[in-house]
């Protein structure tokens, strides 16, 4: 049973253990998600500026190119020689801080650019563009340095897109073309910065975005400008301080912002370690997707802060727990203590301990009160008792004087109830006996004498009817067998008891002569078994045989439409006595549970109205005469099988 003590706590700790720390675990969901959503918008931010700056160099490099090709040095350049142009936008690069710088008439304008297309059509274009290593190569004065410096050796890098290239040889460029429109001169100025390797340029958006303030906890972030997916300027360093270029984007990633044109805000896993990332693609002049602008920060940091954040909640939490739960058993024990004792009294009474009190409580209120009127009822509960068992110990007296009359007249009762009925039975035998003998000898002796006088008479007349008059001696001989059996059961003292010592092979192959045609008529087979070494036995011959006649007999009977009966004798030690035993066994359905202990009762038979029910009952008699035993019992494999038992010859 549940105690009150375990209630009470459930009730009131139920709250603080299961729904706090519910509500506790909630609550630290949604902060996790949402700081997990700031880190988010504070990478996305962190894009937005670094997108801006790409986008004001852009602008920047336009406006210069433009702001030079409608400058009146440049309109007094193109007329004077041609072989003092190359120099003046030798010097026009140097202070734009552009990579390359050249000016094509209307005549020569390269075709393949739409940049280049549009300045042609009259209007200022400036776009990021991919040079392949021929258009690099072919840029006037700068090509050759140009090309060396775009080559970016791959890095194998795990979860990237497989490849076979070894090397990135195109370049990114910011190309910028404008209109030139001095008379006789038209044509278009181009210039532009190549992006690969360009760490000043990525420096400064590292810069931008992440400006060391020199705090503690301030965000480690990178930048970084893909070709496509491989890193061709970038400050993000390998293991041993170099910059990370030729490495490439997982596949992932790639997939998303450069197949899919998506903006990545998520944790990606950058060359050696978790960052929360944001990539979006950069597109050229043609429209198509060429490589992406990275800004990230590392995340190890603030999964640290998550960790220390969560370990400070739990913790807090534990400490509350800790400070509460004995502060309430304090609180509580004015009521348990007084409960606790009323447990214990009442235990002490169910044991039998009737002298069990609460005694003195020192609460005042509603438990104070039951504890007094318990032990109130504790004492009416002892005075009654005290009664009771005077009454009983009254009563079981007289009972018990009473139980040893009723006993002495039961046991008397019984007795003459034996007696009684052994009486009456050897009446009930005597008077069927003696019945039998008048009713049944007579008639049989008066039977037999004429049968004896009809022989006499007819003499060699009777031949014809010899079988029949045999038939009738035989009858009369079995009405005489039967009445016999009745006598030697009703008195069996008044028999002759001529013992001699017996060998019980030979009177069973006597006995098998005389039931042989009771077996071949059945269609059972007989197997005998003798053993060499079995003793003679001392027992009336006559009587023996009558036993196992009687055996063989319902045997036979009980194996309707054939089996097998087995006979045999062996020596047998019973208590130390010498002996012999014979056992005959039948393949018929055996003897009824219920019945087999009364198969030696006189007058039971399991075929009504075929037998008297006296062949076992007056062969128990005959061997127990001779000092042996017959037993029976069913056979585990099927049928039943009597042994008698006979003591050995003297």
């Amino acid at each position: 049973m549940t105690s009150v003590r375990l209630r009470l706590l459930i009730l009131a700790l139920l709250p603080l253990v299961v729904l706090m720390p519910a509500l506790l675990a909630l609550a630290v969901g949604r902060w996790s998600a949402n700081y997990d959503a700031l880190l988010i918008t504070n990478v996305e931010t962190d894009l937005r500026v670094a997108d801006q700056y790409v986008q004001r160099i852009l602008s920047t490099t336009g406006g210069d190119v433009t702001a030079l090709a409608r400058s009146l040095r440049f309109d007094a350049a193109l007329r004077e020689t041609a072989e003092s142009l190359p120099a003046f936008l030798a010097r026009e690069r140097e202070a734009l801080g552009l990579d390359f710088l050249y000016y094509r008439p209307r005549a020569a304008i390269p075709h393949g650019f739409p940049v280049i297309a549009r300045a042609a059509a009259g209007v200022p274009a400036t776009e990021i563009d991919i040079f392949s290593p021929e258009a690099l190569f072919a840029l006037p004065e700068t090509g050759a340095a140009l090309t060396e410096r775009a080559r970016v050796p791959l890095i194998p890098t795990q979860a990237a897109v497989p490849t076979t290239r070894i090397v990135e040889d195109r370049g990114m460029v910011i190309h910028s073309a404008t209109p030139v429109t001095t008379e006789g001169r038209e044509g278009v100025l181009v210039g532009g910065i190549l992006l690969n390797r360009n760490l000043e340029f990525i420096d400064t958006i590292n810069a931008l975005v992440y400006q060391d303030t020199g705090r503690a906890g301030a965000r480690q972030g990178t930048a970084t400008l893909f070709l496509e997916d491989v890193r061709v300027s970038t400050n993000v360093r390998l293991f041993e301080g170099a910059r990370a270029l030729g490495t490439r984007v997982s596949a992932a990633v790639r997939g998303a912002v450069l197949g899919a044109g998506q903006t990545w805000l998520d944790s990606a896993f950058v060359v050696n370690d978790w960052y929360i990332s944001a990539y979006r693609p950069i597109t050229d002049s043609f429209g198509a997707r060429v490589g992406m602008l990275y800004v990230g920060y590392l995340q190890a940091p603030f999964d640290a802060a998550r960790r220390n954040a969560y370990i400070l909640v739990f913790a807090s939490f534990l400490a509350v727990l800790a400070i509460s739960v004995p502060l309430f058993l304090r609180l509580a024990r004015n009521i348990f203590s007084p409960l606790e004792r009323m447990t214990q009294t009442m235990a002490r009474v169910e044991a039998g301990d009737l002298e069990a009190r609460i005694g003195r409580v020192a609460a005042r209120d509603e438990i104070g009160a039951v504890a007094a009127h318990l032990d109130s009822l504790l004492d009416q509960v002892q005075e009654r008792d005290r009664a009771l068992r005077a009454w009983n110990e009254e009563l079981n007296a007289r009972v018990e004087d009473r139980t040893a009359e009723l006993r002495a007249a039961n046991a008397k009762l019984e007795s003459t109830y034996q007696q009684l009925v052994m009486s009456e039975k050897l009446a009930s035998i005597g008077e069927i006996t003696a019945g039998v003998a008048h009713e049944i000898n007579n008639p049989a002796a008066v039977i037999q004498g004429n049968l004896d006088v009809i022989r006499q008479t007819l003499g060699e007349a009777a031949a014809p009817v010899a079988h029949e008059l045999g038939l009738i001696d035989r009858q009369v001989g079995r009405i005489s067998a039967i009445v016999g059996k009745l006598l030697q059961f009703a008195r069996p003292s008044e028999f002759g008891t001529f013992e001699e010592d017996v060998n019980l092979g030979q009177v069973l192959r006597d006995c098998l002569v005389l039931v042989d045609h009771v077996l071949s008529k059945a269609d059972i087979t007989v197997e005998i078994t003798e053993a060499a070494d079995t003793p003679l036995v001392t027992i009336n011959p006559g009587e023996l045989q009558q036993v196992i006649i009687n055996l063989v007999t319902n045997a036979a009977q009980a194996m309707k439409g054939g089996g097998r009966l087995t006979i045999s004798t062996e020596p047998q030690a019973r208590e130390g006595r010498a002996g012999a035993a014979l056992i005959v066994s039948d393949s018929g359905p055996g003897i009824a549970p219920d019945k087999i202990g009364s198969v030696f009762d006189p007058f039971f038979t399991t075929k009504p109205g075929e037998g008297t029910g006296l062949g076992l009952s007056v062969s128990q008699t005959l061997i127990r005469q001779a000092g042996g035993n017959i037993s029976a019992r069913n056979r585990a494999h099927g049928g039943a099988e009597f042994s008698v038992w006979l003591p050995a010859q003297k």
